[in-house]
């Protein structure tokens, strides 16, 4: 669904399966946190419900060794006479060989030869922190991250959030929906654009040269020559001369050296009915380095992880809408497509041989009971045109399928042979857009036995229509920040009606603010603070986990940026101009859209399918059922 979600699904350990444990049989020893995790498996990302603990994901820097040992790396601290210095060199331990070491945390304080400045530093011994003597100590973290997995790095201000939400905070990260216009945080962590690349969603360069070609669908790249090249007389270069775009582009243009053609995948559907393309991010003439990202895909902008958008947040109430952790959204959002996704459904219909009526079923455009008007976007086959726009009940393949068993008397089926009367013998069974679908037809496949496709047992023809829906975020959608702050959105104001600030900002989100006291996930507050502070000093700010901003730092950047130090500020009633009567929180949060769209979970139903035992309503949408 996004890079961050791919990348965690692939780093995924689990204790259930063979030779595992039954999540039935598994108690709270099995699922709780153990000090051999440390730098193996993240204490935080683990789902909630009845498989907490026993599926967790890998730390930051966790590898497997071929026995199928987590390890996890470490500095070599060496004793020089009366000196201690942490080398450069890495070791990986298992959680056994660990046990032989006192390791020191990655933020001991050094001098730049790898000294200890402090003659006694905390450090850990089979799991148990105390405090040791500089010379006792025999490795050495190598960074504050490798306690946690990847999506969990990604919470900026993660010290100051309890477990439980930070844990919600990670999971939800990779519920996040790509969006049309995605905006890396201004408040991150450092390892968004390591996150992305390594997550195969971007487009990275082989080889480095100079951008010869760009456009939608391919990037052509003229790497350096290895040999002199000539054309005719002519040398184009020269093993060790001078290489510059004027140059590649000869190259390119007269074919005389192997390019790399990079093709960007276009409007293509994920499993999770997500769209995802590619599209490119540099410009023709430029020069790139070999590993550099060249064109962003899904949930990323310039090759940094972006699942959501900057919004200004301020925590406040409005008539009681934001009750129960309910988010107040401006109507600004949904006219700038801030949180607008793009979704492409499929649809499946196929025909059979069907023993009983002795017939079989057709594709076609002559559909009983039908009128013109239903069918005019249909070709000569019964298959509705690529770009056609449908909505809910319209027609996307006819179908006809026989009644069942009746032999014709001869005379009948003279009748039927002269006026062509299909509809006593066969009924309506087309393909029509479910309840909620609708769009634009973006393409249609079609298999068939007689074309040679490999189609089920039983199944002469196949199609699949594929429609692409553009989504602005509406009430019901569920929004979270990355501080496990999730909310519903309860109502959208006009902008007229948001607050705004001194200076004439209008607010985005009001958010309540009885959702952090008892939570206490302090972070986001930290984050808004220094979201503002950020924004106006036209920067962007990396706070990685354990060794990020201070609260001394936090307080020096707020005052750069002329921001009380409370970063309270009065608000003005958008309504009636006047301002409130004490100051609010006012800042800049990165807000994510996740997957569970209101668009997705409505259903109504008025007579439909019963269970064949109890004879009460089906349950579920998928089956028109009238219960939940």
């Amino acid at each position: 669904i996004n890079p961050l979600a791919e990348l965690t699904q692939k780093r995924r350990v689990s204790a259930l399966g063979t030779g595992g444990i039954a999540r039935d049989r598994a108690g709270v020893e099995v699922r709780d946190v153990h000090n051999s995790h440390y730098g193996r498996l993240c204490p935080i990302e683990t789902p909630e419900g009845p498989s907490i603990g026993l599926i967790s994901s890998l730390a930051t820097y966790a590898k497997v060794d071929e026995y199928g040992f987590i390890k996890t790396p470490f500095l070599k601290v060496v004793q020089n006479g009366n000196e201690t210095s942490v080398t450069k060199e890495v070791i990986y331990l298992t959680a056994d060989e660990e046990s032989d070491h006192v390791i020191a945390s990655a933020a001991t304080p050094m001098d730049e030869h790898g000294l200890f400045i402090e003659s006694r530093v905390i450090a850990r011994r089979n799991g148990e922190t105390g405090i040791y003597d500089a010379n006792e100590i025999t490795a050495m973290d190598v960074s504050p991250k490798q306690v946690v997995s990847v999506a969990t790095s990604s919470i900026p201000f993660l010290e100051h959030d309890d477990a439980s939400r930070a844990l919600m905070g990670a999971n939800m990260q990779r519920q996040a929906v790509p969006l049309l216009q995605p905006t890396s945080p201004i408040v991150g962590t450092g390892v968004e654009y390591r996150a992305a690349k390594d997550s195969g969603a971007v487009v990275i360069a082989k080889n480095s040269g100079y951008v010869t070609y760009v456009d939608g669908k391919k990037i052509i790249i003229t790497p350096e020559p290895t040999d002199t090249i000539k054309s005719g007389s002519k040398t184009l270069y020269k093993v060790g001369g001078e290489f510059d775009y004027g140059i590649a582009k000869k190259l390119y243009e007269t074919k005389s050296v192997q390019n790399d053609q990079y093709d960007l995948v276009q409007f293509f559907r994920s499993n999770q009915d997500t769209l995802i393309l590619q599209k490119p991010i540099v410009m023709q003439g430029e020069y790139v380095d070999a590993g550099d990202v060249i064109a962003d895909g899904p949930s990323t902008e310039n090759g940094e992880l972006a699942l959501g958008r900057n919004v200004t947040v301020a925590f406040m109430t409005w008539e009681g809408y934001n009750y129960e952790d309910a988010v107040i959204m401006s109507e600004d959002l949904v006219k700038h497509d801030v949180y607008t996704s793009i979704h492409i459904d499929e649809y499946e219909i196929e025909t059979r041989d069907l023993k009983q009526a002795n017939g079989k079923e057709e594709i076609t455009r002559e559909i009983p009971n039908v009128g013109q008007e239903a069918i005019k976007f249909l070709d000569e086959r019964g298959i509705i045109v690529p770009g056609s726009e449908v909505k809910e009940g319209d027609i996307l393949v006819g179908k006809i399928t026989p009644k069942g068993v009746f032999e014709p008397t001869p005379s009948e089926k003279l009748i039927h042979a002269v006026i062509g009367d299909k509809a006593k013998e066969y009924r309506d069974s087309s393909l029509r857009v479910p309840h909620g679908g609708g769009g634009v037809v973006q393409s249609v496949q079609y298999f068939s036995k007689k074309n040679g496709d490999q189609l089920p047992t039983g199944v002469n023809e196949q199609i699949r229509v594929y429609i692409a829906k553009k989504r602005k975020i509406t009430e019901g959608d569920k929004m979270a920040g990355r501080h496990g702050n999730k909310g519903v959105i309860s109502k959208i104001l006009p902008r007229e009606d948001m607050p705004y600030l001194a200076d004439g900002t209008y607010v985005d989100i009001m958010l309540n603010p009885l959702g952090v006291p008892s939570r206490m996930n302090i972070g986001q507050i930290l984050e808004i603070h220094l979201g503002i502070s950020a924004q106006k000093l036209g920067i962007k700010v990396a706070s990685p986990v354990f060794d990020g901003v201070t609260n001394d730092e936090l307080g020096a950047i707020m005052e750069e940026a002329g921001i009380a130090p409370d970063g309270k500020t009065t608000l003005y009633d958008g309504r009636t101009g006047e301002p409130y009567n004490n100051r609010i929180s006012v800042g800049v949060m990165y807000m994510i859209k996740l997957s569970h769209m209101v668009d997705d979970k409505l259903h109504a139903r008025n007579v439909g399918p019963y269970t064949l035992v109890t004879q009460q309503p089906m349950g579920g949408k998928a089956q028109n059922g009238g219960q939940r």
